[in-house]
């Protein structure tokens, strides 16, 4: 399983998902980017920031 905080690369978002995979963590925070955060086009910067802060859940 692998988690994700938003908040680690949107400083006040508190929006987490636990998820299998770390495409499944993506499609979750693609939808949460563009309804919460307005962000429809997500640069190659900030997926990378997103890789970066999937922790594995122990």
């Amino acid at each position: 399983m692998k988690s994700f905080a938003c908040g680690d690369v949107v400083p006040g978002c508190e929006a987490r998902w636990v998820c299998s995979t770390d495409d499944e963590i993506l499609v979750q925070v693609g939808a949460h980017a563009a309804s919460a955060h307005g962000l429809t086009d997500l640069s190659a910067d900030l997926v990378d920031a997103v890789h970066k802060a999937i922790r594995p859940v122990s």
